[in-house]
Formats: structure tokens, C-alpha cells, sequence
């Protein structure tokens, strides 16, 4: 049945006409990556009427993933990917993101993931393999349907095309250490120093 709605929900946003292209420049995409961000969870949506803000791209937490779409009337929606999983038992007792503390949570469930209000804010939320897709926004700056086809419509931007390379995870040579002992560096002055 999902199958059969995400082409639907995907041809609404296109049909927009005024959403972003849901592209990210090299520039962000090495950025994100030299920030810790895992390449799997590097994602970009569709989400009419805003524009991803790329100074904004950057990591969440331990290795997610994180950016801001902005539309011209100054509305702002927070794109987030994460390592973890979310279910009906969680959806109530997980705070939505920037909304007053004791602000109850209502939750819906439908066949994409989990529509979430508290306050001021609505967010959709989305599980995906090992990492969950969140948009968080104010009420009245993007809504419901947008959100749900966003997070319907996320798509997985690669690094492999990426001309920077990761940073080298080896041991780096060191000309200092000696090759026996406790392997702390060589500081012998030698003589008279």
C-alpha cells in the first residue's frame, strides 16, 4: 500500500511548483561529512515554497544529520536524521523539538510515520532502515501535507560522487617514538642540552 501512495504524495510536490530541488552543493556535502555526519544519513526533501538554507547543514548529535529550509516570508523548517527508531510508545513521551516543556504531545499514526503536535510546533516523523527522518516547523509556517510528503519524498544524497575524501582514519608515522619500551616520545636532549 505505501508503495502505492509515495508516487502520489511525490507527484504533489512536484506539481507545487515552487519547492526546492532538494539538491545539496558539494561545498554543504563536504561540510556535513567533516563534521562527523555518517553518509547514510545525509538526506534532502522537497518541500514547496522553501529553499534549503546550506549554511545551515551540519551534524546532530553523534553522527546525524541536520539543516534548515527557509521560505522568503522568513518560515523555517528543521530537517533532521538520526540513528535510531520511533514507534506509538514512544511518539506521546518524546518531546517535539523547540516546543513549550509542558506542552502535551498528540500523536497520529498513518501509513508514512507520525504526525506530532505540541504548542506551537508540528513536526512528521518518519522511520527509515536504522535512522529515523524528522521535519519540525511553527504551526502555520509549513503544513500537515507538506511535511507528510517531504518526509514521504526524503531522498538519500551519496558522498561517492564527492571529490574531497574522508579523513584518513590510520594511525599517522611518527618519527619520535621509539620501538621499544613504553612508546613514549624520544625527548633526549642529548649532549649538553
Amino acid at each position: 500500500m505505501i508503495r502505492h501512495i509515495l508516487p502520489i504524495l511525490l507527484g504533489l510536490a512536484v506539481l507545487s511548483g515552487c519547492g526546492s530541488e532538494g539538491t545539496l552543493s558539494q561545498a554543504a556535502l563536504d561540510q556535513a561529512r567533516a563534521q562527523g555526519v555518517a553518509p547514510d544519513l545525509i538526506y534532502v526533501v522537497d518541500l514547496p515554497g522553501y529553499e534549503l538554507a546550506e549554511q545551515s547543514v551540519g551534524g546532530v548529535g553523534e553522527e546525524g544529520f541536520g539543516a534548515f529550509y527557509v521560505s522568503p516570508e522568513g518560515g523555517r523548517v528543521e530537517l533532521r536524521i538520526d540513528r535510531g527508531t520511533f514507534s506509538d510508545a514512544l511518539c506521546a513521551d518524546t518531546p517535539v523539538k523547540d516546543a513549550e516543556p509542558a506542552a502535551a504531545v498528540r500523536c497520529e499514526r498513518d501509513e508514512v510515520g507520525w504526525y506530532r503536535v505540541a504548542g506551537d510546533r508540528h513536526e512528521y516523523t518518519a522511520v527509515s532502515g536504522d535512522h529515523y527522518i524528522r521535519l519540525n516547523c511553527r504551526l502555520g509556517e509549513a503544513d500537515r501535507a507538506a511535511l507528510k510528503a517531504a518526509v514521504a519524498g526524503a531522498r538519500h544524497v551519496t558522498g561517492e560522487d564527492s571529490g574531497t575524501p574522508l579523513p584518513s582514519r590510520t594511525p599517522v608515522e611518527r618519527g619520535d617514538l621509539p620501538t621499544n619500551g613504553d612508546g613514549a616520545p624520544d625527548n633526549d636532549a642529548g649532549a649538553g642540552g
